[in-house]
């Protein structure tokens, strides 16, 4: 068979498909539907999870790219713990205190070692009020975040000292509070104690969009220093972790390994006793983060994989209902010297048709569900990368031809003499 022969029985197969397709609206509609489903489901989430990673990479990054975080207790994607000591022996790790923290800012190889508690409370002025997230630092947390604070300005080493009632609003915070007017020197309540503003922060990148943080970098939210946080709102400190920088020059693996050594000796470890802390550096973070979306995007997999099936089965149903309704055509078309071959290559070009329509929709609304995250949070820069368009319209056409071959074989191998007899 020459090309042009092939194009033209493509064509055919395709405006048949077509016209299967209107004359049975319904078992088509069902068809596609399924298709799209699955295939909506493949690129919205892989659309979704790149956005995710992109933006959290940026956020871990901004603090330095030899920088790494210091925890009281181990973090991952899923851990086996009931709340006991027994499951959960980490339980029972000291917290990270203010004492340790300047200990490490001595050492040598060390810039910066910034003190960070994530919580949440109740922002109110005057008769509006929501609820927000809370980041309360040491007097240095500009040192590792990149974003800026206009108009205003951070609070002073002496206001952290003296544990002074002050805030800084992110921009996000300011405008739904405020709705546009100058928040500066005004005071707001949170959880009932008064705060005064001093500062608007406009997010970039920032390791505020970490796990451990109070939510995502442009969520609503509000930085603190540490020592308000824990006399005048209570925090719960015993959950301190540290963001760590290194000095110019020095390698993350150094720094590391310096501040392992310096927290090992201050709590009195053994060589043959593990640690009491976590040090995590950012590619540790990111495999972490990585296993637990992945494990999402598997979940996502299955039910797109249920979506191709329902549309797999629409696919034999309809195929094998135009093969009855075509039986006699199929005798003619084989009267005429139509092989086998030919006849099959149609009905497999019919199926694919009306997977790739139903995989085309999937698609468009995939690639518009990214438009609209990217639009609605821009700090998710959601796209839909080229390999998860050519996954799902290569999937599509899988389920095209494996559940096309039956209703294809079927027609394939009619006689032609009972086919033309079939009325």
């Amino acid at each position: 068979m020459s090309i042009s022969t092939k194009l033209l029985s493509v064509l055919e197969g395709v405006k048949i498909a077509l016209d299967a397709l209107r004359a049975n609206r319904v078992r088509a509609g069902l068809t596609i539907m399924g298709v799209a489903v699955g295939v909506f489901v493949v690129v919205a989430l892989s659309s979704v999870v790149q956005g995710v990673n992109e933006s959290f990479a940026r956020d871990v990054e901004a603090a330095g790219p030899t920088s790494f975080f210091v925890y009281r207790r181990p973090i991952g994607g899923f851990q086996v713990c009931d709340g006991t000591d027994e499951t959960c022996p980490e339980r029972r790790n000291p917290m990270i205190t203010m004492e340790e923290v300047r200990m490490l800012e001595r050492l040598p190889r060390i810039r910066s070692v910034t003190a960070h508690v994530g919580t949440g409370g109740q922002f109110r002025y005057r008769d509006r009020q929501l609820n927000a997230g809370i980041e309360a630092y040491s007097a240095n947390w500009t040192d590792i975040d990149p974003g800026d604070i206009y108009p205003g300005r951070s609070f002073t080493s002496a206001e952290y000292d003296g544990a002074a009632r002050v805030v800084i609003l992110n921009t996000m915070l300011a405008q739904r509070l405020f709705y546009g007017s100058d928040p500066l020197d005004k005071q707001v309540s949170i959880d009932g104690v008064p705060f005064t503003v001093i500062g608007i922060y406009d997010y970039t990148s920032s390791p505020m969009g970490t796990p451990t943080s109070a939510g995502g970098g442009d969520d609503p939210k509000a930085i603190i220093p540490w020592t308000t946080g824990k006399t005048a709102l209570n925090m719960w400190t015993r959950g301190n972790n540290l963001i760590v920088k290194p000095r110019a020059g020095v390698t993350a693996e150094e720094a590391v390994d310096d501040v392992t050594a310096a927290l090992r000796g201050a709590r009195g470890l053994r060589p043959s006793q593990p640690n009491n802390f976590a040090v995590v550096t950012q590619d540790r973070l990111m495999e972490i983060y990585n296993d637990l979306f992945g494990t999402f995007f598997v979940v996502g997999l299955a039910l797109s994989s249920v979506g191709l099936l329902v549309g797999g089965v629409g696919v034999v149903a309809i195929m094998m209902i135009s093969v009855t309704e075509r039986t006699r055509e199929i005798g003619v078309r084989k009267a005429l010297g139509a092989t086998r071959a030919t006849i099959l290559w149609q009905f497999l070009v019919e199926a694919v048709t009306l997977t790739s329509i139903g995989a085309s929709v999937g698609l468009v609304l995939g690639i518009g569900t990214a438009i609209g995250i990217r639009t609605a949070w821009p700090a998710i820069p959601a796209a839909t990368p080229l390999s998860s368009v050519v996954a799902a319209l290569l999937a599509s056409a899988v389920t095209g031809v494996l559940f096309g071959m039956l209703p294809a074989m079927r027609a394939a191998k009619l006689d032609p003499v009972v086919a033309l007899r079939h009325e």
